[in-house]
């Protein structure tokens, strides 16, 4: 009797649940806005493979390096420093795509950092093929800062959120838990709080 029982109980909730996906789905506007949402927010993971300064691979005399996971320093690949290397250098990119080497860089060749010194006027520009949106008043791209600055917006909300739900319920549970005078002054507390 009592498997019966859950099994209709179970049946309700899926049916539930079935039921407000699909009155989201009819909501036409809110469906649509969740699919560019969640395209935006899944590509925006993958920033530093769209836009960065490092490249995503550099065969240099048929050996393959990984600028975009390791840090090479510049006299790795023929240069004088010891110092992380600047793939933008022009002598480097020079000896980065001569004799036979290659250098494959992201769509964007800028970090959300990384000031673009190449450009033609005063700052900040105008979007140009090198900088599809502009940069800002320090040269910086406008299209990578965008990027990694939603990335790390929807990331420190999903983390508020989380941490404001698993607050709450701690703090309800213990208000249920021992109900009375600690009921009353955590009620209160929050209500102040709120306020």
């Amino acid at each position: 009797m009592t498997a019966l029982i859950e099994k209709k109980e179970m049946r309700r909730s899926v049916s539930i649940s079935r039921r407000r996906w699909r009155r989201f789905c009819r909501n036409r506007r809110g469906f649509y806005s969740l699919i560019i949402f969640s395209f935006f927010f899944i590509a925006s993971l993958f920033a530093e493979a769209i836009s960065n300064d490092a490249p995503l691979l550099v065969i240099y005399e048929g050996d393959a390096y990984f600028p975009l996971l390791v840090e090479y320093p510049e006299t790795v690949f023929g240069g004088d420093f010891e110092t992380e290397t600047d793939y933008l250098d022009p002598y480097i990119y020079e000896k980065l795509s001569s004799d036979g080497n290659r250098v494959y860089f992201p769509l964007n060749n800028h970090s959300y950092q990384s000031i673009n010194f190449n450009i033609d006027g005063p700052v900040p520009s105008p979007p140009t093929g090198e900088n599809i949106l502009g940069t800002d008043d320090r040269g910086r791209d406008v299209f990578a800062r965008l990027l990694y600055g939603f990335r790390l917006s929807i990331l420190f909300g999903f983390a508020l959120t989380a941490v404001g739900t698993l607050v709450g319920i701690i703090t309800g549970a213990v208000q249920g838990f021992f109900g009375g005078r600690v009921d009353l002054f955590l009620q209160r507390f929050i209500e102040i709080r709120g306020a």
